[in-house]
């Protein structure tokens, strides 16, 4: 398994752990960084787990968000202020850190402080700010348009790999059913796998945007049904968004994992990737 994730370029994201074993990786986290106890909290409590599973682990928190329904939603805290708590996240636990970009400002300032950077399923096609983020040199990871089909993503990967950087990941999260309902195409999971490792965004699956009251909603009931179905087809990372309370959460708490289900999950999705290892 070590061989696949260096041919993966993991090995490249600095603090990176556990890649001697024949798992899974995590991108996990909040969905926004609403200060430094929750961010601190969240990482700790995800490392000890994923540490006991031998899970690769990166910690995933939003230093502000762009796309929001109504003008009056919670954006972020602060750009650089939330960008040195995840640096600080990094540096106390030793682990990497994503966060994703709108502009190609952010891909600039976002990479002094974090080691991938997400490009958002809604921008991925949008040439300048793939190839920003893929000049930083920082691991790029791609989000699929829920406009999109797995096979147009390798168009995305191109734009990365052209401008000089190997290390680009894509994150399926779902395609839109209708216009406030998202559904995940299994089939396009080894489709995506060739042209870089892919990575299946379990909440952000289960959103139901688009709602009248323009606060997006979820069904975080079905977290578990979705992830186990993409370990099954063999998917290289999981994706998800977590919170101590999601109910308090200032983004996306419809469709949140609460932390404390967390373990329970990752225990059974490791088992699951084991006995689909024997085949």
């Amino acid at each position: 398994m070590y061989q696949i994730l260096k041919e993966m370029n993991l090995d490249q994201i600095p603090r990176i752990k556990h890649l001697d074993q024949n798992n899974f990786f995590l991108l996990a986290g909040p969905c926004a960084i609403e200060g430094e106890e929750m961010a601190m909290r969240i990482a700790e409590k995800v490392l000890k787990i994923t540490d006991k599973l031998k899970i690769p682990y990166i910690f995933k928190g939003s230093f502000k968000k762009a796309n929001r329904s109504r003008i009056d939603s919670f954006t972020g805290i602060g750009d650089e202020k939330a960008l040195k708590i995840l640096a600080a996240v990094g540096k106390e636990f030793d682990i990497p850190t994503v966060t994703d970009i709108h502009g190609e400002k952010d891909a600039v300032m976002a990479a002094q402080y974090v080691d991938v950077l997400q490009i958002p399923a809604f921008l991925v096609r949008q040439t300048d700010l793939v190839v920003a983020a893929a000049r930083t040199g920082r691991t790029v990871n791609l989000k699929k348009g829920q406009f999109m089909s797995p096979e147009a993503m390798k168009h995305a990967v191109k734009k990365v790999q052209d401008s000089g950087n190997e290390k680009v990941l894509i994150t399926d999260r779902g395609t839109m059913f209708g216009y406030q309902d998202m559904i995940v195409d299994f089939r396009g999971i080894p489709a995506m796998q060739k042209f870089a490792p892919t990575i299946l965004d379990i909440t952000h699956s289960l959103q139901q945007p688009n709602q009248a009251s323009g606060v997006t909603g979820g069904k975080p009931e079905l977290i578990e049904t979705i992830a186990r179905a993409g370990i099954a087809a063999g998917v290289d990372g999981i994706f998800l968004e977590t919170h101590h309370n999601p109910e308090i959460a200032k983004s996306d708490g419809a469709n949140m994992l609460k932390l404390d289900y967390l373990e329970d999950l990752l225990t059974k999705l490791v088992a699951i990737r084991k006995t689909v290892n024997q085949f």
